[in-house]
């Protein structure tokens, strides 16, 4: 699987790529179907601290999945991030089995 990063307002980090990479490997294990991952980093001057935002869209057969959280730290945007798209992953796994089996 791709991973492609885009920062928007903050730094690249290899430390993040990092964490992205550990954590796309284990949805890539169970859905061996994702082809490539674009991962976005934006941070945004907001009043409340939820303002690192991290969004991420896989490409996959049929339509694209995406799935974006804003907290305070990227970690946990990350995280959230992909606990969504495991939802809409499982989901596009049920649909590709039925037209593919």
């Amino acid at each position: 699987m791709n991973i492609i990063y885009e920062y928007t307002n903050v730094s690249g980090s290899q430390r993040l790529e990092s964490y992205v990479e550990e954590k796309m490997a284990l949805l890539g294990k169970k859905y061996p179907f994702i082809i490539r991952a674009d991962v976005f980093f934006k941070k945004e001057n907001t009043e409340d601290n939820a303002n690192k935002e991290c969004g991420i869209r896989l490409s996959v057969p049929g339509p694209r999945l995406f799935a974006s959280s804003s907290k305070q730290s990227f970690e946990t945007a990350i995280n959230e991030s992909i606990k969504s798209l495991a939802v809409q992953l499982e989901k596009q796994k049920s649909n590709y089995n039925t037209y593919h089996n």
